[in-house]
């Protein structure tokens, strides 16, 4: 969830915001982790590095000369505080009328450009709209921080500053390339940029320069944006021609234990489970691998998951998120709205969450950070701990699993 700030503020419900603006140096605490270098002392080592790199003094110096410590943008990031969503909650907020009327359209207008980016990347243009609507409204709302600014205080900040650093560097190649200048770099609060929100690394080394101006700008050229998007799916493992997520009907006499994200089966052998196509067509008795995807559990929505959907959270390593994006995806392509499951679909509150993580460490589980996320740590300790209880290991936490742990 680290690579996009701006979606990740959309999907807890925004992100927690201390006072505080740009100040010329940084507080003591974050100077003495670096050995009591000022932030000034610190900036003239990126600056030496970046030339090791190969980047001229000309754009160390036009994008650097400027740069200031943000500290609105550390407490931004150390302050981040997570709301429980489930996916129907997050997924009908998302996808709404707005999202897929718009999306159509685009893909109706551009539809010569979309059958030109699938032809190159094999990433068909709903999987592209969806990101883009997701991320900025399509292009609407790339975001106004500065992006020198951001990525240089949390390259200083002692939380996560390897991360940054390089981040920070891939921007002056981006300048050095003359993709943008400095002024131009302009984005969402964490450091990404453009209109499907890359960060400067991904920026650099994906980007592609599809309306053939000479530049790689995925701030105002939605050509560049949407393809180099479709680059970035495909480094990450698309594979062309085959689907990411499939609404399914699924029996309730199926092994729960096997609906888990990271558990692949052939398609056929869920067909001989019982499990259907959501109109109740059965599904091609082929070897596609597929995992069954139960974003809330036995009672809610089912999907089948294929390999193309492993790529969503490459993108984003929240499964809500990516669900919903696939799910739209799905959408835009012409897939019905997704079924609501049973009346007894529910979500915990992340206090509950919370809670349940604390005894799930109690009784000697791995659940990762005491966050009230339901991550993947969290989700195979529910799992384990749903098999020890006899009751059904689908690894969804519902009110009646925290109070057997009660």
């Amino acid at each position: 969830m680290q690579r996009h700030g701006k979606i990740l503020a959309a999907l807890v419900g925004l992100a927690c915001v201390i006072g505080g603006g740009l100040v010329s140096a940084p507080p003591a605490t974050a100077a003495n982790c670096h050995g009591g270098a000022t932030f000034a002392q610190w900036l003239d080592g990126v600056r030496a590095e970046a030339a090791q790199q190969g980047i001229s003094q000309g754009t160390i110096q036009s994008a650097l000369s400027g740069v200031r410590y943000d500290q609105s943008i550390v407490n931004r990031d150390r302050g981040q505080g997570v709301f429980s969503q489930s996916f129907l909650t997050f997924s009908d907020r998302m996808v709404n009328s707005y999202r897929l009327q718009h999306g159509a359209k685009h893909l109706a207008n551009k539809q010569q450009m979309f059958s030109a980016i699938e032809q190159q990347y094999g990433v068909p243009g709903p999987v592209i709209v969806a990101f883009w609507s997701l991320e900025t409204d399509f292009g609407a709302n790339n975001g106004d921080s500065n992006t020198l600014n951001a990525l240089a205080s949390l390259a200083y900040d002692c939380r996560r500053p390897q991360l940054f650093r390089e981040q920070l560097l891939a921007a002056l190649k981006i300048v050095e390339r003359g993709d943008l200048a400095p002024a131009e770099m302009r984005g969402a609060w964490a450091g990404e940029l453009g209109q499907t929100q890359f960060l400067p690394k991904d920026y650099y080394e994906t980007a592609v320069d599809f309306d053939g101006d000479g530049k790689r700008n995925l701030i105002k050229s939605s050509a560049d944006a949407l393809a180099s998007s479709a680059a970035l799916l495909r480094k990450h493992g698309w594979r062309a021609g085959e689907p990411w997520l499939e609404e399914v009907k699924v029996p309730g006499n199926i092994p729960w234990d096997q609906a888990d994200i990271a558990i692949q089966h052939p398609r056929a052998q869920w067909a001989k489970l019982g499990v259907t196509r959501v109109n109740g067509s059965p599904l091609p008795a082929d070897n596609l691998p597929a995992s069954l995807l139960l974003p809330m559990g036995r009672d809610g929505p089912a999907f089948l998951a294929y390999p193309n959907f492993q790529v969503y959270l490459q993108w984003n390593r929240s499964l809500v998120y990516a669900t919903t994006a696939a799910y739209l995806a799905t959408r835009l392509a012409g897939a019905p709205k997704v079924s609501r499951g049973n009346a007894n679909a529910g979500a915990l509150s992340r206090n509950q969450m919370i809670e349940l993580q604390k005894a799930l460490v109690a009784r000697g589980y791995d659940v990762g950070k005491v966050d009230g996320i339901l991550g993947a740590n969290t989700r195979a300790a529910v799992k384990a701990v749903q098999a020890q209880l006899g009751m059904p290991a689908d690894s969804y936490p519902t009110p009646e699993l925290l109070q057997k742990l009660r």
